[in-house]
């Protein structure tokens, strides 16, 4: 038994005798519970004792073997803690420092042009609607006038994920914010007057497109509505949004599958580095009675115009911006420039 005690002190002044050191404790360990060990060895004798003293002394080396056992833990946790503190105390954060200032944030030049398209139409009476940038393939393009397999579709190519709607055709990134004429006017009635500005995809990437963009289309709706009224909205707006007086307007024949008559809409500078460029800048036309039907109005009582311009080619016209990529690079010294 005394034996016992001292085989213990001993294995304790060892463990405690390994400062700092993992490799001398481990060291200390092999020398009492190692292959080798002197527990390991005092187990190995039991074998020549009878089975009364065998049980016995069995139980006083396992007692012995657990205190061993504990205060090596004991010694590892605690050099674990030196350890720990050691390397808390070497990266104390001194928080009587002054803080790190930040420099102010400023909004995208696409995010500018956005804010002022909505101001502009707000100013002229038009609500703004947003709507999902998830679309079924009905909104996106049935209700649209570009029913299964149309040609008009591979004008579009997009994005489809997985799941499908409630007719078992699969769910899509939207192509267009048409669909949000669709949703509003389904759910408003006439007289309409909204745009709606949003995201949308395509498959499409170059120096003037690129698979995610930004649209804002607009729709007018009532009783009396002329190709007039749409020249003269759009007019007013371009005009609004360039701050100048100092532009020409042109229509030009177009197809689109939900307006008839369709036309492209082009503007050119009188002066500036743009001075008597025609630049295509929109799409619009009639609403297609077929389109005021899925509105679930009657297209004999009811008539409209309808627009949808790229707010990049707008940001990139109003400030000079020859490459679409540049707005969604992260570039700092080209985005401070908008603020």
């Amino acid at each position: 038994m005394d034996s016992l005690e001292q085989l213990v002190a001993s294995a304790v002044q060892d463990f405690m005798a390994a400062q700092d050191d993992a490799a001398a404790l481990e060291n200390a360990k092999a020398k009492y519970l190692g292959k080798t060990g002197q527990i390991t060895e005092l187990m190995k004798g039991l074998g020549k004792l009878d089975p009364e003293a065998r049980k016995a002394q069995g139980a006083l080396i396992n007692a012995a073997k657990g205190q061993i056992e504990a205060a090596l833990t004991a010694r590892r946790d605690a050099l674990a803690e030196a350890q720990m503190q050691t390397r808390l105390n070497a990266e104390a954060i001194d928080v009587s420092l002054p803080g790190r200032g930040r420099a102010g944030g400023g909004l995208h030049p696409v995010m500018r042009t956005w804010e002022r398209v909505e101001a502009i139409f707000r100013s002229i009476g038009f609500e703004v609607a947003d709507g999902p940038e998830i679309e079924n393939d009905w909104t996106n393009f049935t209700a649209l006038n570009s029913p299964e397999n149309h040609p008009a579709r591979s004008m579009q190519d997009t994005f489809y994920i997985e799941g499908d709607d409630s007719t078992g055709k699969p769910l899509l990134l939207r192509t267009h914010t048409s669909p949000m004429q669709v949703r509003y006017a389904r759910s408003h009635t006439p007289p309409i007057k909204v745009i709606a500005p949003g995201r949308t995809y395509r498959v499409d990437s170059d120096a003037t497109h690129s698979p995610m963009f930004h649209q804002v289309e607009g729709l007018w709706i009532a009783e009396s509505i002329s190709f007039a009224d749409l020249k003269g909205v759009y007019l007013n707006f371009v005009k609004a949004f360039f701050e100048t007086d100092d532009l020409q307007v042109r229509f030009r024949p177009s197809y689109f599958p939900f307006t008839e008559p369709s036309a492209e809409i082009d503007i050119a500078f009188g002066s500036g580095p743009l001075k008597g460029r025609w630049l295509e800048i929109s799409g619009s036309g009639q609403v297609h009675p077929s389109v005021v039907r899925n509105f679930g109005l009657d297209p004999e009582k009811y008539i409209g115009f309808a627009f949808g311009s790229g707010l990049e080619r707008l940001t990139m016209l109003r400030y000079g911006v020859s490459d679409l990529r540049l707005f969604y690079e992260g570039d700092l010294r080209f985005l401070k420039q908008f603020n």
